[in-house]
């Protein structure tokens, strides 16, 4: 069960439920791997949908990082993502939703 407050995304790979989330560490290691621009530029490319499925691989391994997952990004070259690569962008875009979305208070 994921947290979406905490910004937490579910990904299902090769049949294993994943939990899935953008921490400070991870969204370093996912700045350092971008080959364009820095972390408000991918935000802009999803925003116009002018994102890249390298974008897209990127999140999803730095949101399963952030999860406590240890795998490389080779390791999903053969994977089986349930949805397609349209759910992964869809998790992509969440992750990115969740980390930067300020909740507002009541």
């Amino acid at each position: 069960m994921v947290n979406p407050l905490t910004g937490e995304v579910a990904l299902n790979i090769d049949g294993e439920s994943h939990v899935l989330k953008l921490t400070l560490g991870s969204l370093a290691e996912l700045e350092s791997h971008l080959e364009t621009g820095g972390l408000v530029e991918l935000v802009e490319r999803f925003e116009t949908g002018a994102f890249s499925t390298r974008d897209v691989l990127h999140l999803i391994v730095a949101g399963l990082r952030g999860g406590g997952w240890q795998g490389q990004n080779s390791d999903l070259m053969n994977a089986e993502i349930a949805g397609g690569p349209i759910a992964a962008a869809k998790v992509a875009a969440q992750l990115l939703v969740r980390a930067f979305h300020v909740p507002e208070t009541q």
